[in-house]
């Protein structure tokens, strides 16, 4: 497995571009599903869960091809309606295809995903959402059975569930009938998906809020369509700025879509501006303060950034609180910043107490999750000496080239490629 080399210390000072939302791109080459005719996506990562989410597709049947950031998805041969246990348990994300095969289909054999590293996350929800729309749901050897076409009905979720509300979404688009989701997700993921899928056809009333009605339609057609930029991507290169004390414009990045993230890092002390498509993003001269977050559905702030800025609390002015409130288990990476002086006391599952310090120290790290990956990352930069990521695959699940990204604005970082023996 390859590893991450860090030697920090350097002032990061540049541009960097950040790519479609990895977490817009999924749904949407979930959606592709529902069309016969061409879904063709741009600004799209060169990510392992894109590659992943492409062999699910062609197991169905679907044609699908990279022209640089394009990505062309032709399901217009579908033999296949079972998306496989192999697949589904490397990622998530594979359970949307649930919705669209039941949609345009009306059959799918999707396989259960599990659990993950940052806790159980559940598919009950999106099993009731199939359910509430008439489809027969069984479960059978650790695969989920669906059959029958959508009819349309309330959907309402008592916990706002982003994948539940897609999956809800992208099977109520071809339904009989007019589909109300109560509670929805209001991502700007969700809300990315329902303006493609309106492009396709869709008639969706309520986009951008909890309370999304879908009136059925009988066929959707072909797209052309632009991912939203990655918001979790920009946020991070914002942080990676702050924590090296230095300044960054974030290209194709949009302060609209990191509004509670910007509050909370203008508190610490980062300055954030949008000039014109790019976020410029300046730590100031004084050293950061502390601050209190707290995880919550969208438009509160995001646990995909609860690592990452728990990385820059650790160098803040006094001490900072982080309450996670979306998962059970997602304080992993804890352990790994004390082993390089970070200063953080966990209350409960929920709650972390971090005490800033002067110095972070180089040291060997074992990332065990996607975001945990890119804080680490972010520790290194600013520790005193070399840094090893270890185990960073899971990093290139959500970050395109991370390192050459960094390395072009003055880090010393590479990725060290691990010999295998024969």
């Amino acid at each position: 497995m390859d590893k991450i080399r860090i030697i920090g210390g350097n002032t990061l000072s540049g541009r960097i571009r950040v790519k479609g939302a990895k977490n817009a791109v999924l749904p949407l080459m979930a959606a592709s599903l529902l069309t016969e005719e061409e879904v063709i996506l741009h600004d799209v990562p060169n990510l392992s869960d894109i590659r992943t989410m492409t062999k699910v597709l062609e197991h169905l049947g679907a044609q699908v091809s990279f022209e640089g950031d394009t990505l062309r998805i032709k399901a217009n041969n579908i033999n296949c309606f079972e998306a496989p246990y192999e697949l589904v348990s490397k990622m998530r994300a594979s359970f949307w295809v649930l919705g669209p095969l039941v949609a345009r289909f009306h059959q799918a054999r999707v396989s259960l995903p599990g659990g993950c590293a940052i806790g159980t996350r559940p598919v009950d929800r999106h099993l009731y959402a199939m359910e509430q729309l008439g489809i027969k749901i069984d479960i059978e050897g650790g695969y989920v059975l669906a059959s029958g076409k959508p009819q349309g009905n309330k959907i309402y979720f008592q916990i706002k569930t982003v994948g539940g509300t897609m999956n809800a979404l992208m099977a109520s688009v071809l339904a009989n009938g007019t589909t109300e989701i109560i509670n929805a997700a209001a991502e700007p993921e969700v809300t990315d998906l329902a303006k493609c899928l309106v492009k396709m056809g869709a008639n969706i009333d309520g986009i951008g809020t909890s309370h999304l009605i879908i009136n059925g339609v009988e066929k959707l057609h072909g797209v052309s369509h632009t991912v939203i930029p990655d918001r979790i991507e920009a946020a991070t290169y914002a942080i990676a700025a702050g924590i090296t004390g230095g300044q960054l414009y974030i290209e194709n990045a949009r302060l609209d879509l990191i509004e509670n993230i910007a509050f909370s890092l203008n508190l610490m002390g980062l300055n954030i501006s949008q000039k014109n498509d790019c976020l410029f993003v300046k730590a100031s001269s004084n050293r950061l303060k502390a601050t209190d977050i707290a995880t919550e559905e969208f438009p509160g702030f995001p646990t995909d950034v609860q690592a990452q800025i728990m990385a820059l609390m650790c160098l803040a002015e006094g001490t900072s609180t982080v309450t996670e409130n979306i998962f059970e288990n997602r304080f992993m990476h804890v352990q790994e910043l004390v082993r390089m002086g970070a200063d953080i006391r966990l209350q409960g599952s929920r709650t972390a107490i971090i005490k800033g310090v002067d110095q972070l120290s180089g040291a060997q790290v074992m990332a065990s999750d996607l975001r945990a990956s890119a804080a680490l990352v972010l520790a290194g930069l600013a520790a005193k000496g070399e840094t090893i990521v270890n185990r960073i695959y899971h990093l290139d699940r959500g970050y395109d080239h991370m390192e050459e990204k960094l390395r072009s604005c003055g880090a010393n970082i590479e990725r060290i490629k691990e010999k295998i023996d024969e």
